[in-house]
């Protein structure tokens, strides 16, 4: 068997996740994991989603079993696997992420919850996840001894192959060309609730054009109030971010 290594990339809602998941499941030495995390959320929390009961039936729902899964064994020397900070609520188990090699990639809230918006109607700051990525963040720093590399996909947009140049070396594999376009359609590990959430995705065959350095101005007041609640973890995060390749 393969000795993998793992990439955890943590991330929230509405914020190139799945774009860069097949960034890296289309390189032949990698394999991907989409949101393991994801049934076990819904099962415990009781969140009413999208797709719910599809995803309920289709995972593996308690937490240490799910911890274990993302250890592997892989057949593949790399693992991709995006996860989502709000799945991981209090009690489920992190010690499995010190045996990975730990990513959070951010963009700005306000950006996702006008994005996030136009998906579901309710949004509470928990639902994208700021502060429990700074959490996250902080507890595998204690757990590790290092920090986390940190990305934020305003800048992969803007330099698609100096970004991902710059994150490979960071976590310690060669950039692969291949990262940089792929087939439109469905991937074999798209969760199921791929039918809801990744209509764009599946039609794109790479990274779309880099957003407006201007930022959304007309939030409405409870979207508004909770960038507020979420800006000052974004901002701690974004102010390690690394830069492209030169």
């Amino acid at each position: 068997m393969t000795e993998t290594k793992i990439i955890a990339m943590w991330s929230g809602p509405r914020n190139l996740s799945t774009a860069m998941m097949r960034s890296f499941g289309n390189r032949t030495d990698t394999s991907a994991m989409d949101e393991p995390f994801y049934g076990a959320y819904l099962a415990a929390s009781g969140a009413d989603h999208p797709m719910r009961d599809d995803v309920l039936a289709a995972m593996e729902c308690d937490p240490d079993a799910v911890a274990r899964q993302c250890l592997g064994p892989f057949s593949t020397p790399f693992c991709y696997q995006k996860h989502m900070p709000h799945h991981m609520l209090d009690g489920f188990p992190l010690d499995w992420a010190a045996k990975a090699t730990n990513v959070f990639l951010i963009r700005h809230p306000r950006r996702v919850l006008a994005s996030y918006a136009r998906k579901t109607e309710k949004v509470a700051e928990a639902d994208i996840g700021y502060r429990r990525m700074l959490e996250i963040d902080r507890r595998i720093t204690e757990l590790t001894g290092r920090r986390s590399v940190v990305v934020a996909s305003e800048d992969i947009l803007a330099d698609p192959e100096g970004m991902l140049t710059a994150l490979c070396a960071a976590v310690g594999m060669d950039f692969d060309p291949a990262m940089l376009a792929w087939e439109a359609g469905p991937r074999p590990e798209d969760g199921v609730w791929g039918a809801h959430w990744y209509d764009a995705i599946w039609k794109s065959t790479g990274f779309s054009k880099p957003e407006s350095t201007a930022l959304p101005t007309d939030l409405p007041d409870d979207l508004a109030a909770i960038e507020a609640e979420a800006l000052p973890a974004y901002e701690a995060m974004a102010a390690r971010r690394i830069g492209a390749a030169g």
